[in-house]
This record gives C-alpha cells, sequence and structure tokens, in this order.
C-alpha cells in the first residue's frame, strides 16, 4: 500500500483512510440530485499504528465534535462539485489537523504584571468608578 506523507517525518498508510460518497447539498446544479460527489472520510485515530501516542493525545483533543466515541474522525467534504476535488478537500483537511497536533504547544511561562500595567488599571478603574458616582443621587446632609 502507498503511505500519504503528512510531514517529513510522520506518514500514514493509505489503507487507513475509509471514504464514502454521499448525495451533496452543496453545488452541483441538477447533478446534486444523481451523483454522490460529497466524501465522508474516515480515519480511526485511536487505532492508527502510524501516530506516536503524544500526536495522538493531542490529535484526539483538536477533532473534538468530528470525532465520534470509537476514538475514529469524521470529515465530511462537499465544498466542490466534482468528487476528486471533495476527496482531496478531505484529505487535506485531515492532514491539516494531524499537522497541528503533530508540534507540542508551547508551555506556558508565569508572568507577573509590570508596575505600569498596574498603575493604569488603577486608572482606569478609577476614572470608571467617578463615572458611576456622577451618575448617583446626590447625597443630602
Amino acid at each position: 500500500m502507498a503511505r500519504l506523507a503528512i510531514t517529513e517525518t510522520l506518514s500514514i498508510d493509505e489503507a487507513e483512510l475509509g471514504e464514502r460518497f454521499v448525495l451533496s447539498s452543496g453545488p452541483g446544479g441538477q447533478n446534486v440530485n444523481k451523483v454522490s460527489t460529497a466524501v465522508e472520510l474516515r480515519f480511526d485515530a485511536r487505532g492508527s499504528p502510524s501516530l506516536p501516542d503524544g500526536v495522538k493525545a493531542r490529535l484526539i483533543r483538536l477533532a473534538g465534535s468530528r470525532m465520534t466515541q470509537e476514538g475514529v474522525i469524521v470529515i465530511s467534504a462537499q465544498r466542490f462539485r466534482s468528487q476528486p476535488r471533495n476527496r482531496e478537500d478531505a484529505v487535506e483537511r485531515l492532514f491539516a489537523l494531524i499537522r497541528a497536533a503533530v508540534d507540542p504547544p508551547k508551555r506556558r511561562r508565569a508572568t507577573r504584571p509590570t508596575l505600569g500595567s498596574k498603575e493604569r488599571r488603577l486608572e482606569s478603574k478609577g476614572v470608571r468608578s467617578g463615572t458611576k458616582a456622577m451618575r448617583r443621587r446626590p447625597e443630602t446632609e
């Protein structure tokens, strides 16, 4: 089987992708009711032997509602009129999702607010407080 390159170091087997063709609701004119041009691409992310564990975990988190309970990512493509273009679109969207999961997110380094930012915050709070104080009924003595 052919291997599909996602990055220079990561590739998946073509057999890991499953596709189903369904009627499209997108562009296609009269063909839209006759020809199954929409593509439903399926990729078993949880069971894929090609993906390292870290990439799998990040991919599962990134996929969100596109992932089923079984860990299968389902991507639906119906943007174009032709089946081959929709197939390419679905595969490219899957690869973009996997590429986003390849590099781990940068760790957040804790920082402290600067003196200037503290002063600006307190100044704006004072201005806001003054605006609200002007709206109140005057106190009678």
